[in-house]
């Protein structure tokens, strides 16, 4: 539930994150801080909670099957975590649905620098803007893959999987034309439960992740 608009309209436009630890904690938790600017996460309705734990918990089994074959990787993934931009100060980050990160020291900050993967489950409140400015965001500050996951119009179970690659160098563009953004994202997989038996991807480590395990 989004907290009432009175709570939104009584705080300022800008908060540092010492600032977002005197909020009660209801309020604080559905709040991002992109630049110091707060940004209403809104929370997902209860399958959408079904969906981040049934994907974090295949892809840590994932991630615990190759860290058994090779003892120097170590990931850990994570349900709905703050991820922090910069290698300093807490005043810029965003909370994805889920992430992988490498193994850092108990109670240390996920920095963007240290995570592989971040996802959202998208829900029909979502708008095309608020989306594209998200993965901008994730793009900018490096992280190597984004998945996005769309719930079934019944809201029955994952109705499609996008993995998107952030694009190495810069693409071929015509004389004058300059992109937008410095980096992007490029689709690198997409899969439906009526296309194929599960998810299939080699990075950042082998994800073979069937949709019967996905299934709500």
């Amino acid at each position: 539930m989004s907290p009432p608009d009175i709570e939104r309209a009584d705080l300022p436009e800008y908060l540092t994150w010492e600032d977002l630890e005197r909020l009660p904690e209801e309020i604080a938790d559905q709040i991002e801080l992109w630049d110091g600017r707060v940004v209403w996460a809104r929370r997902g309705i209860g399958e959408h909670q079904t969906a981040m734990r049934r994907l974090t918990n295949e892809i840590e089994r994932c991630a615990r099957i190759e860290m058994s074959a090779h003892p120097q990787w170590c990931w850990r993934a994570n349900l709905a975590t703050n991820v922090f931009f910069g290698s300093t100060g807490k005043s810029d980050f965003v909370t994805p649905d889920f992430v992988v990160h490498r193994c850092l020291p108990v109670g240390a900050d996920i920095r963007a620098a240290d995570t592989v993967l971040v996802g959202d489950v998208l829900s029909p409140s979502n708008t095309p803007a608020e989306i594209e400015a998200k993965k901008a965001r994730y793009a900018g500050a490096g992280i190597p893959s984004y998945w996005e996951v769309d719930l079934t119009p019944d809201l029955t179970g994952i109705g499609a999987l996008r993995v998107y690659i952030l694009q190495v160098g810069q693409a071929e563009l015509p004389p004058g034309v300059r992109p937008l953004r410095n980096v992007n994202y490029l689709m690198a997989g997409q899969w439906t439960p009526d296309s194929c038996a599960g998810i299939s991807f080699p990075y950042p480590f082998t994800l073979e992740i069937p949709w019967t395990a996905l299934a709500f």
